[in-house]
């Protein structure tokens, strides 16, 4: 059996990293550990780990290992992320178990992106949010196709983007595709 920290680690990065067509700079947010490290260092980028997200650069990339999205921390997040081609990487809660905080935190991450969009693996819901960039149509293959890593693979990511309808109908108009 699979480790579920490798999962998740595994998910919250390469999502990112092999849609962003040249990510030079990431930040990640709560999720600083051996694993991520290891998974991070197989992209060409400058990674800055931190705990918050006081910080006076910019970044290609921001994953945020945490479920705490009120106004302040998605100001702090805009401040920080690219202005033209940022992606943001989040937590969220799974449907089934909270619909409303789900839906809330796209309207509210979705506001200032082009692409919002909840991911599912596991028992973890995330959601990337683009400036630019789709995780399905413009994922890189000679990138993802070639990453070793233990659960992630190219076609694991545009499944996980795939939702039952019902879940589909009830973030239509919310989520943004």
């Amino acid at each position: 059996m699979l480790d579920s920290n490798i999962i998740h680690n595994e998910m919250m990065i390469h999502i990112p990293m092999n849609t962003h067509k040249e990510a030079k700079s990431v930040l990640v947010i709560d999720m600083e550990n051996d694993i991520a490290k290891e998974e991070l260092a197989k992209y060409d980028a400058k990674v800055t780990f931190s705990k918050e997200l006081n910080i006076d650069e910019k970044f290609d990339v921001i994953i945020y290992n945490s479920d705490k999205l009120d106004e302040l921390t998605l100001a702090s997040i805009q401040r920080a992320l690219e202005p033209k081609e940022g992606i943001l990487v989040c937590t969220s809660q799974r449907f089934k178990k909270d619909a409303n905080t789900l839906a809330d935190d796209l309207k509210n991450v979705g506001k200032d992106f082009w692409i919002c969009m909840p991911y599912r693996f596991g028992h973890t819901m995330a959601i990337l949010a683009s400036k630019k960039y789709h995780p399905q149509a413009d994922i890189i293959l000679d990138r993802s196709d070639f990453i070793e890593a233990q659960y992630y693979n190219t076609e694991l990511q545009n499944a996980c983007f795939i939702h039952p309808t019902y879940i589909k109908k009830a973030l239509t108009g919310i989520a943004k595709r």
